[in-house]
């Protein structure tokens, strides 16, 4: 459209409302992009998968392993706890946001979008409905509701807001159809064009004796580790911090509670106790 001196007036009402049109009408008829799994999920296998062997599986080498690798088994032995928990506990939620990625969502009379579909887990049928609702500034609400066949219905396993841009978000887990009291907090964060993100789960039983209690995981490009865990045992009052390169494998970890100091013990990318280059 080309626009003289007299016409300008009218040409800028007409851009305008096209502006308004495309910015106010369009997304709603567009769903919401679903945040990637990476925000709901920690990714335990980056640590994990970095040692050849489990060290319960080790036989007779158990004796040299806990001998010879003390910092890192520190390490992994703390990360183990989270994993075993989150892993048991969080399975049906995960499971049901996982499933949400292979459906198409329906809009609803009210411009939300749902996306219904079913799911197993452990050889039992679950139903779910994960609702979504954006608002002016570009946020989405996240609602999923699961129901078990021959047992609940529409039970709001958790919640969650993330901005429009996918790039920073929470999540509010409940414990369970039992007890739906909230049961962990998820923060996340994601910078795309970095190649960095961040996810943290916190306790937030209230009046729980854990509550506060986290394990934050990230992945940054700050040399000469480029991953890392931070975690708080909130019964213990203690932080363990874990850094590590997911490349060469190498890594250290500072536990006062275990090492009786606020140092960094190291190891190499064999897992063996080194002494921390300057």
């Amino acid at each position: 459209m080309k626009c003289t001196n007299k016409k300008r007036l009218i040409c800028l009402t007409v851009i305008m409302t096209i502006l308004a049109f495309v910015i106010t009408g369009c997304p709603q008829n567009q769903p919401p992009e679903i945040p990637p799994e990476s925000t709901f999920k920690m990714d335990f296998s980056t640590f994990s998968n970095s040692n050849s062997q489990n060290p319960a599986s080790e036989g007779d080498a158990q004796t040299d392993v806990t001998s010879t690798k003390l910092n890192w088994l520190c390490a992994y032995t703390n990360v183990l706890v989270w994993s075993g928990v989150l892993t048991v506990t969080l399975v049906i939620p995960v499971a049901a946001f996982h499933e949400s990625f292979n459906h198409v969502p329906v809009q609803q009379e009210d411009g939300t979008w749902v996306w219904p579909y079913n799911f197993t887990v452990w050889g039992v049928l679950y139903s779910a409905e994960l609702h979504a609702k954006t608002d002016a500034g570009g946020d989405t609400t996240w609602k999923m509701y699961v129901s078990k066949e021959g047992g609940y219905t529409d039970f709001l396993w958790f919640s969650g807001v993330s901005n429009f841009a996918l790039t920073e978000g929470t999540w509010t887990l409940n414990h369970d159809p039992n007890d739906s009291t909230p049961f962990i907090g998820v923060e996340w964060h994601r910078d795309l064009s970095a190649g960095t993100a961040d996810i943290k789960y916190t306790n937030i039983i209230p009046g729980g004796s854990e509550n506060g209690g986290h394990i934050f995981y990230g992945i940054t490009t700050e040399p000469p580790y480029d991953a890392f865990y931070n975690i708080y045992n909130k019964g213990k009052d203690n932080y363990t911090d874990i850094e590590w390169n997911t490349t060469t494998l190498e890594g250290h970890v500072k536990d006062l509670r275990v090492f009786l100091d606020n140092d960094w013990h190291c190891w190499n990318s064999d897992r063996e106790d080194i002494i921390c280059p300057e």
